[in-house]
């Protein structure tokens, strides 16, 4: 009976810790993501330019390709644009990790 017990709480130690480790690399693959997005926007104020047009690139962070877009959408009032990036970890950026809008004066 006690083995019983034991083989039950050692299957529950390890569901837990198996969730943990998947939610550990999912926080990860987030922040970095995050960081894509931040040096991306951080890149388009610094030229002053904004795109009307879809862009799109690609950037190195911690070992891993990510892939970026980069859109823009003009706002109600017209004084300001809505700045798009969308972060994914594949080429065709259908697995999209992470987007961001910011607003930019026009």
């Amino acid at each position: 009976m006690a083995l019983a017990i034991f083989a039950i709480a050692a299957l529950s130690v390890m569901k837990a810790v198996s969730q943990h480790l998947n939610t550990l690399g999912y926080l990860e693959q987030k922040t970095f993501a995050i960081m894509v997005a931040d040096n991306t926007l951080a890149t388009v104020r610094l030229s002053g330019e904004i795109p009307t047009t879809e862009k799109r690139g690609k950037s190195k962070l911690a070992g891993q390709e990510w892939y970026w877009s980069v859109k823009s959408t003009k706002t109600a009032d017209g004084y300001l644009r809505a700045v798009d990036v969308t972060v994914a970890t594949d080429s065709e950026r259908k697995k999209s990790v992470v987007s961001v809008r910011t607003y930019v004066a026009n």
